[in-house]
């Protein structure tokens, strides 16, 4: 299982890389579990992992807007994303869903480099009135992105594991690698979760909070980054 860290600046970036990040995801979190940064971060830390480890960049927790979701995309791959994540935050329906994910895997795939396309649906969708997370896998697969991931869209403390139970997380997974798309977990996740994600077994685990030391406001912390990653192996 990989893991990946969301750090916000190269020098959380460091920290992550040195702890034993696998992929070093790019975000924003005063914009949202998925928030988006600025392209010039992006570049910063492209720069400062250079070719050690994958660079990940959240787009932001989109509603329908399937042109500025497909430009967003593009430029965060243009600015060094190898993966660009797509928060399907306030979309209702499969057709909205698709079309924005179908949009975006149209827009990278045009460039030299092209970067890896995330979808990602959200634990907690019946309190933000989203998507089931439950129809990703089939929706992301028609669309041709290359992962499917939860996580949570409200960020109060409350963990993947109290929307979703293992056995939900386990047939979302299952149905993911049927249709031969990667899976993320993501969440608040915590340390007590560990067991039960290796159980779910996604291909990545998605962090932030947890080597905050449990708040995602604060710094990334090597030695949680280090503890996390050993208790992964």
């Amino acid at each position: 299982m990989k893991l990946l860290v969301s750090p916000i600046n190269k020098e959380e970036a460091i920290s992550a890389l040195k702890g034993g990040a696998d992929i070093i995801d790019v975000k924003n979190p005063k914009e949202g579990s998925l928030g988006a940064n600025f392209p010039g971060v992006i570049k910063g830390v492209k720069e400062t992992v250079g070719n050690q480890k994958p660079i990940s960049a959240a787009l932001g927790d989109f509603n329908y807007k399937p042109g500025t979701a497909a430009l967003a995309a593009y430029g965060a791959a243009a600015a060094g994303a190898d993966y660009v994540k797509i928060g399907l935050y306030d979309i209702q329906t499969e057709e909205q869903a698709y079309e924005m994910l179908a949009g975006i895997t149209e827009a990278v795939r045009t460039m030299d480099n092209v970067p890896k396309v995330v979808a990602c649906a959200y634990s907690d969708y019946a309190r933000i009135n989203s998507i089931d997370p439950a129809l990703l896998p089939a929706i992301g697969a028609k669309a041709g992105v290359d992962l499917v991931m939860v996580d949570t869209g409200v960020k109060d403390g409350r963990s993947t594991f109290e929307f979703l139970n293992e056995a939900q997380l386990k047939d979302f997974v299952e149905k993911a690698h049927a249709s031969g798309l990667e899976t993320a977990l993501a969440g608040s996740i915590k340390f007590d979760d560990i067991e039960a994600i290796k159980n779910i077994k996604p291909d990545i685990l998605g962090v932030r909070g947890i080597v905050c030391g449990g708040d995602r406001s604060t710094s990334i912390r090597q030695e949680l980054v280090e503890q996390l990653r050993a208790r992964l192996s």
